[in-house]
């Protein structure tokens, strides 16, 4: 049996029919990650000791029992390395406890199973930006997966996870999702507790699943939402059964087109896989409606004030002295804060620090980040009066397939572009899905995938499943393979 191409959900089936135990689940996961991570490069580490005592204590029948997940490498298990794939943590810590989401996602039964690369502390839309090393897309190793969340997509389109954790601070679950021919789902801020997740933006940071089907993406959103006191923004609202969505009809579904998300610089497969989608959805009895969102052009700009600002404040922690990379050469403790961080930090790390500490500034705090913050507002409030004429809204997830490895490394501000669609769900705290929606053809006759991205309001997860749920029912793009690549060595 080829237990790594099955999906949470048949995996769960199997477990409970008794047809494998969760160790041989477990090995049979860890023998496929053997077997192609070479290729991909997904995985920082992989705790198997761990993963199998959790196997031969699992409870089948809990929601979860059972079934490995993989875990972005910014989220903190007990036991294990935190690297956020810097250099600056590497090899330095061992997290002391769990993340909120790792405790409820044991309770459901998972059991949490290695770490996956990312870019250096969440920053980054490819992963290249990874202090470790570069994850490859599985469709084509020679292109990125997508980012920050890289190595948790790639994982689960190579067949090397069953699902995944990710983190979602302006597209890092969305774009590699959509890259790499995944389900990809931000919840609302404030449904999944950030306690444990190693902050970035602590206004935008999300922490959400990577799946292979939106029904493995109910299953699991299931498991890690819900109050927590720990968390101060984590709302105290009820969690519904986000699978008794799955399965109902279009019928009088409003589905909004934002014409800023259809404007120049979409890649002509990408909106011609996008427009498919839209007849598919109208066939199935979705309602279409032209809406605007009109602060949409300023948003990548706000968005990287907002973002730099608070990572600037968040990384000030990463001093040497705590935990973590400490300098070996240091006179006086201004020395060692200065060298240690020029050592730890990546230069996609020290580029945002410098940009949030220059907002933050006397004589700029008014003129940027206080204007950053009031034309957020303004985009939150283009969101509330779209969900009042439309119950989703839909776009691309990214406006270009995956690009090369090292095509816009020395171009921050394309890079940053990769992000266009995705950064303002952020901004207005509502959710977001990107779900497969076709493929295009590059030009070494490499196919690559789509995604469309459909936006609910504040606590809409429900909507949103129930489309996507609908319109992959009627296609048949989540079932596609991607081809399996031959081992690098030193890859």
């Amino acid at each position: 049996m080829e237990i790594h191409s099955w999906s949470l959900k048949e995996l769960q089936d199997h477990l409970r029919k008794g047809d494998l135990s969760p160790r041989e689940a477990v090995e049979g996961l860890d023998a496929a990650v053997a077997e192609r991570d070479p290729a991909v490069q997904a995985y920082l580490s992989r705790d198997l000791e761990s993963a199998l005592r959790l196997a031969d204590e699992a409870d089948v029948n809990l929601p979860l029992g059972g079934i490995p997940i993989a875990i972005k490498d910014v989220i903190n298990v007990e036991g294990q390395p935190c690297t956020c794939s810097s250099k600056i943590l590497e090899g330095a810590y061992l997290s002391p406890y769990n993340a909120t989401a790792i405790t409820k996602l044991r309770a459901a039964g998972a059991i949490p199973f290695g770490r996956t690369n990312m870019d250096e502390f969440a920053m980054g839309s490819s992963t290249e930006n990874s202090g470790i090393q570069v994850t490859h897309n599985p469709w084509d190793p020679e292109r990125i997966p997508g980012g920050s969340s890289g190595g948790s997509a790639a994982a689960v389109a190579a067949d090397e996870a069953f699902a995944a954790l990710g983190t979602d601070t302006g597209g890092s679950i969305r774009q590699p999702a959509a890259l790499c021919g995944c389900v990809g789902l931000k919840p609302t801020y404030g449904r999944v507790s950030r306690y444990g997740l190693v902050a970035f933006a602590s206004s935008l940071d999300q922490i959400g699943p990577i799946t292979k089907t939106i029904e493995d993406s109910a299953m699991l959103l299931q498991a890690i939402s819900g109050a927590d006191p720990r968390d101060s923004t984590c709302l105290d609202k009820p969690v519904p059964d986000y699978t008794a969505a799955l399965g109902k009809d279009l019928k009088g579904v409003r589905v909004g087109l934002p014409r800023e998300y259809f404007a120049e610089g979409i890649d002509p497969q990408v909106k011609s896989a996008v427009e498919a989608a839209i007849e598919v959805l109208s066939s199935l009895g979705a309602e279409m409606v032209e809406l605007s969102l009109p602060h949409t052009e300023p948003a990548i700009a706000v968005y990287y004030i907002i973002a730099t600002a608070e990572a600037s404040t968040n990384l000030a922690r990463f001093d040497g002295v705590r935990y973590g990379h400490r300098t070996a050469a240091a006179e006086d403790l201004m020395t060692h804060y200065g060298r240690t961080r020029a050592e730890g930090f990546g230069p996609e790390v020290k580029r945002r620090i410098i940009l949030g500490t220059y907002v933050l500034s006397s004589g700029y705090h008014d003129e940027y980040y206080l204007r950053a913050q009031k034309v957020r507002t303004l985009i939150r409030e283009d969101f509330s009066k779209a969900f009042e004429k439309a119950d989703v809204l839909l776009s691309p997830t990214s406006p270009t397939p995956a690009f090369r490895i090292g095509e816009k490394v020395d171009d921050p501000l394309q890079m940053y572009l990769a992000d266009i669609f995705t950064i303002a769900a952020n901004l207005a705290g509502i959710c977001a899905i990107s779900v497969p929606c076709g493929f295009a053809n590059a030009e070494s006759g490499i196919t690559l995938p789509v995604g469309l991205q459909l936006l609910g309001p504040a606590f809409g997860e429900e909507a949103l499943l129930r489309v996507a749920h609908a319109y992959e029912q009627a296609t048949d793009w989540s079932s596609k393979k991607p081809p399996l690549a031959p081992a690098k060595s030193g890859a």
